[in-house]
């Protein structure tokens, strides 16, 4: 997902509905189904981070953690092909399966030798102190 607002800590995805016209997008790793709109691109950030503050303090309210606890481990599906060639790099190498995906996750999320560069936290511009730039907490 390239299309994504950071705000708080959170994270959205943005989409665009051309039937309807319309931004539209939900909350990523919340335990809640959480989504936000707009007409405009200014609009969706307003509601994206209005929809952050509500559900921060729905959350306060209830006395429940905001972000969905990860457990550590999930489920990868791939081909049985792809399966038997990563058993095989992994026994070459001396480790396990599961500390080769490991491995290849932490190179993929850290930018190393990946098709895309790590996330960057947004930081707050001195000049322009719009939402939009707001930073990352």
């Amino acid at each position: 997902m390239k299309d994504t607002l950071t705000y708080k800590g959170f994270m959205g995805s943005v989409h665009f509905s051309a039937d309807d016209k319309v931004f539209h997008g939900k909350l990523v790793g919340v335990k809640d189904l959480v989504t936000f709109e707009g007409d405009a691109v200014d609009e969706l950030i307003k509601t994206f981070y209005a929809a952050v503050e509500d559900y921060l303090e729905l959350c306060k309210e209830v006395g429940k953690e905001p972000l969905k606890p990860l457990k550590g481990s999930f489920n990868v599906r791939i081909t049985p092909e792809l399966h038997g060639r990563a058993l095989k790099v992994a026994s070459v190498r001396g480790v396990t399966l599961n500390r080769l995906v490991q491995t290849a996750l932490e190179h993929e999320v850290e930018g190393k030798h990946a098709y895309m560069k790590p996330l960057k936290k947004v930081t707050k511009s001195k000049k322009n102190k719009s939402p939009d730039m707001a930073k990352d907490k």
